[in-house]
């Protein structure tokens, strides 16, 4: 059977799909043009012909794979008709590793090798201030519309991701050494204390 001819656009997502589940698999140090390639059944030249670099490919490879996440995200802290308080304590839930949100090995795969690729380094910088920026927004709506009691959004957004991000790594490279009740108490009191609301808003959030 023929292989179907695949558009510019078509091939590249196909490629970057593949290097994805490849990075998954072996990590971002061991991936080799040749294992995406293999993969694909293409040779490595058609890869390189794309990305013209392992680096650029990798870079590439993991924002194609973290955009799914920020759309997603957008699309929860976007919700209309629905307060801030719900919206971002449904974000950040589902952001944490014990919710649905994807990726976490990737993205700590990404961190590992940043240090040491600077595209990489730059590609995940840019995803990470876009993540700060939605949280920031959603908390800012929430102070202008008299939700919540803080003074400086992006600075709350920033620990709120850092604690998700810390306890990302604890739990993938520890297998979970912290239960999800546990986890996610630690996320309620973290935006009672950021946010100036209480207990008993967020318990009110979930009936809205």
């Amino acid at each position: 059977m023929a292989r179907v001819r695949l558009s510019v656009e078509e091939r590249r997502a196909e490629i970057l799909r593949v290097a994805v589940e490849q990075i998954e698999a072996r990590g971002v140090g061991n991936v080799r043009i040749a294992d995406v390639a293999s993969a694909l059944g293409v040779s490595g030249s058609l890869v390189l012909y794309h990305f013209s670099t392992k680096e650029l490919l990798v870079a590439e490879a993991f924002a194609h794979a973290a955009e799914g996440d920020l759309a997603q995200l957008r699309r929860i802290l976007d919700e209309p008709g629905t307060s801030a308080v719900r919206r971002l304590r449904s974000a950040v839930r589902w952001y944490a590793p014990t919710g649905q949100a994807k990726g976490w090995r990737l993205w700590i795969e990404g961190w590992a090798a940043a240090l040491r690729e600077p595209a990489l380094r730059k590609v995940t910088h840019d995803l990470d201030q876009q993540w700060k920026a939605a949280i920031a927004e959603v908390v800012a709506q929430g102070v202008a519309a008299g939700e919540f009691g803080c003074e400086r959004p992006a600075d709350a957004a920033f620990r709120l991701t850092a604690l998700l991000d810390g306890l990302a790594v604890q739990t993938t490279a520890y297998q979970g050494p912290i239960e999800r009740a546990t986890m996610l108490e630690w996320v309620d009191e973290a935006l009672v204390r950021e946010l100036g609301v209480s207990r008993e808003d967020l318990a009110r959030a979930d009936r809205q």
